[in-house]
């Protein structure tokens, strides 16, 4: 990680809001998912009328393949006012 970034977080030892640092991230675990979502193509008019004799409107899906590419990184974290060190898991995904 070329930088360390600085923010505010509460310490889980002190409990208090001070700087919390972030002293690295590291890839656990990397995977791809793939699915199927359906998505609108457009909504079509199917003859005419007036009032309650109006036909609804036709609207047409499909399905799209999608893939998602999933990476579980674990964040080091460092409490400037106790000095307590402490790792988490977070997800990040992206659609490729």
């Amino acid at each position: 990680m070329s930088e360390v970034r600085t923010f505010f977080r509460f310490c889980p030892a002190c409990g208090k809001r001070f700087h919390i640092k972030l002293l690295g991230k590291k890839l656990e675990e990397e995977r791809t998912e793939k699915t199927e979502v359906r998505r609108d193509t457009g909504v079509f008019r199917t003859g005419t009328g007036y009032g309650m004799f109006a036909t609804p409107p036709v609207i047409v899906e499909e399905k799209v393949p999608l893939t998602i590419r999933l990476e579980d990184f674990r964040y080091s974290y460092k409490c400037k006012h106790c000095g307590h060190v402490w790792t988490e898991m977070h997800e990040e995904e992206e659609n490729v």
